[in-house]
């Protein structure tokens, strides 16, 4: 029964259509990138840089972060409407994707040697999108309702699931098979690891995304430009730079914009329309507001620059199927954790805080079996394999529904409290990032588990 009033509640006072119009924005974020590391299994195979091919991957996406550094110099020297720049950086991510569909594997002498020249460019340009739209996509989508910023938060999730997806069909990520290939003198057999072949190779994987890109961008143009979508506008005065002023009055004007100076009213919204209060979230004091950035960046530097580079050190010493399985329902639990938070309450301080509890102790166990492999606790057993799994996918979920709630919180506070919001996500992950790459390649804190027949 709760179910059933709560999906009537999901349809009631809403447009589905702009509720998949921001699902497929938020799919246009980091499907490149995630594209990218989820091919990994075949383009090592190609690459110059062999295995080392992640971290220099790694790198590049760093170099992305001029993006989000880029645009908050031109909002302050140089104010410029938003909605203009979100074109061109979709334009740019889906011309880095079909491009990266037919020059991934050419290769350049650097410094003496050969390297994925093509692959790193497109790389930088294809995270040029993706960071930025933490600044730019998130705190375009506060001039909308606050649930159409949850769908693009589960449009965000499916950037991850769908490329996973694609590359399970492809046959990536598989278990690999030991086959007898001989006998020695004694009869003892000769296993050797078999991997099966792709079922299509990665220039079509990346013509997949490049598909995705293009749906992202009519997904943009016409939530842009919709006269339905502005039906859905907040009760909000824009300002420059996504400075925003929500209106807290029960009866809502219509939304103003402005840009380069110019006000203009939309005018198009219906009596009912008018009349639709969005549900904002409680007013914070100052101190709760800074803490509650700086909480974001410290989930980000975890959720986005860590737990990537050590879910195989902690998962693999329980066997190939517990790492693909927790990697893939940790995948699907992003987009479901935000899908969730339509039907169950995700602005209280109290729960914010609580659930960042629970997801600090399931981090805790995450890092001690990383950090003990290859022989971590419960090494071996079903029950290890089962925990670390449920560990992970609750992990993710949990991240994933904390960022959802602390930004629809900063959302509600109005200002440039949505830019704010990108610029510390994405300075954790920054940091995170470099920190888990420095430790990773250049400490002994993790050692590898490896498969044998």
């Amino acid at each position: 029964m709760k179910i059933i009033l709560g999906l009537g509640k999901f349809f009631e006072n809403r447009s589905v259509i702009v509720d998949i119009l921001a699902i497929f924005f938020g799919i246009g974020t980091w499907i490149g990138i995630n594209g990218t590391f989820i091919q990994l299994p075949l383009l090592v195979e190609v690459a110059p840089e062999g295995w080392s091919l992640p971290s220099y991957l790694s790198v590049m996406v760093q170099i992305g972060n001029l993006g989000p550094l880029t645009y908050t110099l031109i909002q302050k020297f140089c104010k410029r409407n938003d909605a203009p720049m979100i074109y061109i950086l979709l334009a740019t991510g889906t011309l880095s994707a079909i491009l990266t569909a037919f020059f991934y594997d050419k290769t350049a002498v650097v410094f003496g040697g050969q390297h994925s020249v093509a692959l790193f460019a497109l790389t930088i340009f294809t995270a040029f999108t993706a960071c930025t739209s933490s600044v730019l996509f998130m705190p375009y989508m506060g001039r909308f309702r606050e649930i159409y910023l949850i769908t693009y938060f589960v449009g965000e999730g499916l950037s991850g699931l769908l490329p996973s997806v694609v590359a399970l069909i492809q046959g990536i990520g598989g278990s690999a098979e030991c086959r007898l290939v001989n006998t020695t003198e004694t009869g003892e057999p000769v296993y050797e690891k078999y991997v099966p072949p792709p079922r299509f190779g990665t220039e079509d994987f990346f013509i997949f995304v490049f598909v995705m890109m293009l749906l992202s961008c009519a997904g943009f143009t016409l939530l842009d430009r919709l006269k339905l979508s502005r039906t859905q506008y907040a009760a909000v005065k824009v300002g420059q730079g996504n400075d925003y002023v929500y209106s807290r009055d029960t009866k809502t004007s219509p939304t103003t914009l402005e840009a380069n100076g110019n006000k203009s009213t939309v005018s198009e919204m219906d009596d009912n329309q008018n009349k639709i209060v969005d549900e904002m979230a409680p007013e914070i004091s100052s101190r709760v507001y800074v803490f509650l950035l700086l909480l974001i960046g410290t989930v980000s530097f975890f959720a986005n620059g860590v737990f990537n580079s050590i879910q195989s050190y902690s998962c693999l010493p329980y066997g190939g199927q517990a790492y693909h399985l927790s990697a893939t329902l940790s995948v699907i639990a992003n987009p479901l954790a935000c899908f969730l938070a339509i039907f169950l309450p995700h602005t209280s301080l109290r729960s914010i805080l609580s659930l960042t509890g629970v997801a600090s102790l399931l981090a805790a166990y995450v890092f001690v079996t990383a950090a003990m492999s290859p022989y971590p606790p419960l090494h071996g057993t079903t029950a290890g394999s089962v925990l670390v799994i449920i560990t992970w996918t609750l992990l993710i979920g949990l991240v994933s529904y904390i960022k959802l709630s602390i930004t629809t919180v900063m959302r509600a506070q109005g200002g440039k409290s949505l830019v704010w919001t990108g610029a510390l996500t994405q300075l954790g992950s920054l940091i995170g990032s470099i920190l888990i790459f420095i430790i990773v390649n250049y400490t002994n804190s993790f050692t590898a588990a490896y498969e044998e027949c």
